[in-house]
C-alpha cells in the first residue's frame, strides 16, 4: 500500500465504517433498546421486553446466516460485491428512517423495521469485509481494519453525541420534547449513512480477476457450483476452519455486549442517562484504540492482540454480572472501549490472511454467518434467562464460557501456516 492511490482507496473504504456505524451506536446501541422499552414497549414488563428486544436480534441474525454464504458466492462470480453492497446500504437506511414514522406503543412495527435495518447492517458488511483484501496489500491489513473501526468509532460517537444533546435539551434544538429527538435522529442515522457511503463507491473498485465479468444466469450457476465447493474447503482448510469456530465462540460475547448492555443497565435499575454517557465512552475511548490495536497487531501479531482482548472481556463480563453503580457502568463501558474496535479489527484481517483473495466474498460470507449465528444465541439466551429467571444478573455469566473457549480454540490456530496455504491456493487457482 504505497501510493496516494491505495492510501485513497484504504480511506474510502474504511469511510464506510464512519457510515454505517450511526446504526450500530445510535440505534442498535444506543435509543433503540431504551425507545423500545420505554416508547414502543406498551408498558410490558422489562423481561418482557428484553426477551422481544432479543428476539428481534436473533431473527435478523438468523437470516443473515442463511443469506451470507449465498449472497458471497454470487458476489463472487458475478463481480458485483459493490452492488450487493449498496442494497444492503440502502436497505439499512431506509428502514432506520422509516423508523420516525412509528407512533408510540407500536413495539411490533418498530421491531419489523428494526430487523429490517439490521439486515441492511449486517448484510452490507459481508461485502464490504470482503473489499479489504483489494484495497489493502496483506502486511497492511491490520492497520486497514483498525483504521475503519476507529473511523466507525469516531463517526458513531460525533453523531451520537450530538443526539445526545437534541434528547437531553430539545429545547435549544427547536423540539418539542426528547421523544421527538430520537425520532429525528433515526432520520438523520438514514442520511448520514447514505451520504458517507459514497467515497467507497467512488473510489474503491470491484477487485478485479483479470477475466470478463460474466452473464447474470451464469454467475449464479457458478456460484452455487462454487459454494459447494467452498463448504468443502472450509472443512479442509483446517485453520481457517479452527479460526471460524474460535470466532464464532468469543465473537458471540462481543456481539451480545454491544447488542444488550444498555437494556441490561436499564434492568438493573440504572438511569437512561448514565447508559447513553457510558455508551459516548464507549465510543471515543474506541477511536484510539482501535488505532493502537491495528499497530500491535502488526507488532506482536493478531493472534497475541486477539489474546490480550479477550482476557479483557472475561473481566468485563464477570465485573458486569455484580456491578450496582453508574460509576462502574462508566468504568466498564471504558474498558470495554479499549478492546471492543480491536477485537473485531483484528479478526477481520487475521480471517483475511487465511482464505484465497480471489473468492473473498464467499469465505467472508462464511465468516459473517458464524459471526451472526453467534448473534443468535447470545441475545437469545440473555433474553431467555433473563425471562425464566426474571433476573438479568443470572444470565450475562453464562457468557464467560464463549470467550474462554473461544480462547482456547485460537491457541491452536497456526496463523502462518494457514496464510501459506491461502497463498497456494490463489497460485493454483484455474482462471474464471
Amino acid at each position: 500500500m504505497s501510493g496516494g492511490g491505495s492510501n485513497r482507496k484504504v480511506v474510502a473504504w474504511a469511510f464506510y465504517d464512519w457510515a454505517n456505524s450511526a446504526f450500530a451506536t445510535t440505534v442498535m446501541a444506543g435509543f433503540f433498546p431504551v425507545f423500545f422499552k420505554d416508547y414502543w414497549g406498551g408498558g410490558a414488563e422489562a423481561s418482557t421486553s428484553t426477551f422481544r428486544l432479543g428476539m428481534a436480534n436473533s431473527l435478523s441474525s438468523a437470516v443473515i446466516v442463511v443469506l451470507a454464504p449465498v449472497l458471497g458466492a454470487i458476489a463472487d462470480a458475478a463481480r458485483r460485491s459493490k452492488n450487493f453492497l449498496m442494497f444492503f446500504s440502502a436497505l439499512g437506511a431506509l428502514a432506520t428512517g422509516l423508523l420516525y414514522l412509528v407512533p408510540q406503543g407500536a413495539w411490533l412495527a418498530a421491531a419489523s423495521l428494526y430487523v429490517l435495518a439490521s439486515l441492511g447492517f449486517m448484510g452490507g458488511n459481508v461485502f464490504y469485509d470482503a473489499l479489504l483484501v483489494g484495497v489493502a496489500e496483506e502486511s497492511r491489513r491490520d492497520r486497514a481494519s483498525a483504521l475503519g473501526y476507529a473511523l466507525g468509532y469516531l463517526g458513531g460517537g460525533l453523531l451520537f453525541a450530538v443526539q445526545v444533546a437534541m434528547t437531553l435539551k430539545p429545547a435549544l434544538f427547536g423540539l418539542s420534547g426528547p421523544a421527538i429527538a430520537v425520532r429525528i435522529s433515526f432520520l438523520m442515522v438514514s442520511v448520514w449513512w447514505a451520504l458517507f457511503s459514497l467515497p467507497l463507491f467512488v473510489f474503491v473498485e470491484e477487485p478485479s480477476l483479470g477475466a470478463p465479468r460474466p452473464r447474470p444466469g451464469r454467475a449464479v450457476r457458478a456460484a452455487v457450483s462454487e459454494l459447494r465447493k467452498t463448504f468443502h474447503e472450509v472443512r479442509t482448510l483446517r485453520v481457517a476452519f479452527l479460526f471460524l469456530v474460535a470466532y464464532w465462540l468469543y465473537i458471540d460475547g462481543v456481539d451480545t455486549v454491544i447488542r444488550m448492555a444498555v437494556d441490561y443497565g436499564m434492568s438493573i435499575g440504572l438511569a437512561t442517562k448514565d447508559l447513553i454517557a457510558a455508551l459516548l465512552i464507549t465510543q471515543f475511548v474506541g477511536f484510539p484504540a482501535a488505532i493502537v490495536f491495528g499497530r500491535l497487531g502488526e507488532r506482536l501479531g493478531a493472534k497475541r492482540a486477539l489474546f490480550g482482548a479477550i482476557f479483557v472481556y472475561v473481566l468485563v463480563t464477570a465485573w458486569a454480572a455484580f456491578m450496582d453503580s453508574a460509576r462502574e457502568f462508566y468504568g466498564l463501558a471504558a474498558v470495554v472501549g479499549l478492546v471492543q474496535g480491536g477485537i473485531q479489527a483484528l479478526s477481520r484481517s487475521l480471517y483475511a490472511r487465511l482464505i484465497p483473495a480471489q473468492r473473498a466474498n464467499e469465505f467472508f460470507g462464511f465468516y459473517n454467518m458464524l459471526g451472526k449465528f453467534a448473534a443468535i444465541i447470545g441475545p437469545f439466551l440473555v433474553g431467555t434467562v433473563s425471562l425464566m429467571t426474571g433476573s438479568p444478573r443470572a444470565s450475562i455469566l453464562a457468557i464467560l464460557i464463549l470467550f474462554i473457549a473461544g480462547a482456547v480454540l485460537l491457541a491452536r490456530v497456526d496463523v502462518e501456516r494457514g496464510a501459506s496455504i491461502a497463498r497456494e491456493l490463489e497460485a493454483t487457482a484455474p482462471a474464471s
